[in-house]
């Protein structure tokens, strides 16, 4: 089954604020509840040193984005603290004043809403999007990436939903998940409660939303479709699909950032003048005609 690009209800402008904090508010705290990002915290650790940052912009955060979680991990078990700032098109404030309140002012937030397909110059890091990649289509998907490259930020995607049946059936049992937990979300609201139990909206919305994510999920063939259309000659990308924690389900990951040895290699041309402005597929052999024998 290949993906089709249909409609979520969080992506529409008429959905009421409230409706969609609460909704998001939920749904953080299922995954979180789940560990399912922990697998892929060496992979992303090892992108962070190839790429010298310890800088991460988080785009489309929702309720928060496994940060709450991760950030204790990267700074407790990896020894290697990052520096995180949340944003989304329609920032949950409240969900990232608390994130930022439980971790110490680790993480933090843009107030302004921030759209991943037009991110402002001024906001730099290793851009990391989790479980929302699949809300664009391939061509702002892929100009999403190109973006990444333009200027030159590393970026990384990982995805939890998936055309794959376990995965699939977990997603029909969310609403009755939300239910449950739905008392135990922090930070607690009153409106949260009324949209899940007098009026049902969240479980109904996370059921149908969830179903329809892992319609529009890439597969990582599809992602490779992707950056084969792009102009990235000097970057490095991983892809494929990481299992692990509590939950038998897969993430589908693509991390891109600056080839460490690319970088090297055009620092040290810019570094030796007279260097014509040439293209990368040529600076290698005209460089080499120079006694640069060393070079990638």
């Amino acid at each position: 089954m290949r993906r089709m690009q249909l409609i979520e209800v969080l992506d529409q402008t008429w959905f009421p604020r409230s409706l969609r904090d609460a909704t998001t508010d939920t749904l953080q705290f299922i995954l979180n509840l789940g560990n399912l990002y922990k697998p892929i915290v060496p992979r992303l650790r090892k992108a962070f040193e190839d790429a010298s940052t310890h800088q991460v912009l988080d785009l489309c955060s929702g309720g928060g984005g496994p940060w709450t979680q991760l950030y204790r991990v990267f700074e407790e078990e990896e020894n290697f603290p990052v520096d995180i700032s949340l944003t989304d098109k329609y920032p949950n404030l409240g969900a990232f004043e608390h994130a930022r309140t439980a971790s110490q002012n680790k993480i933090n937030f843009q107030t302004d809403p921030v759209d991943a397909k037009r991110i402002p110059a001024e906001l730099k890091g290793f851009r990391t999007l989790f479980t929302s990649f699949h809300h664009f289509p391939p061509r702002e998907a892929r100009a999403i990436l190109q973006s990444a490259v333009d200027t030159q930020q590393g970026i990384g995607i990982f995805e939890a939903a998936r055309r794959h049946p376990l995965t699939i059936f977990f997603i029909f049992l969310l609403p009755v998940v939300a239910l449950v937990l739905v008392p135990f979300v922090r930070p607690f609201r009153w409106s949260r409660l009324i949209w899940t139990y007098l009026v049902p909206v969240v479980p109904l919305v996370l059921l149908f939303d969830g179903l329809v994510s892992c319609i529009r999920t890439y597969s990582p063939r599809e992602l490779r479709e992707l950056i084969g259309g792009l102009s990235a000659n000097a970057y490095k990308w991983d892809m494929g699909e990481e299992k692990g924690g509590l939950l038998p389900i897969s993430i589908t990951y693509l991390v891109g950032y600056p080839n460490p040895k690319w970088t090297d290699f055009f620092s040290r041309c810019a570094a030796r003048p007279p260097f014509e402005p040439i293209t990368c597929s040529r600076a290698s052999s005209v460089l080499r005609r120079r006694g640069w024998e060393s070079l990638p």
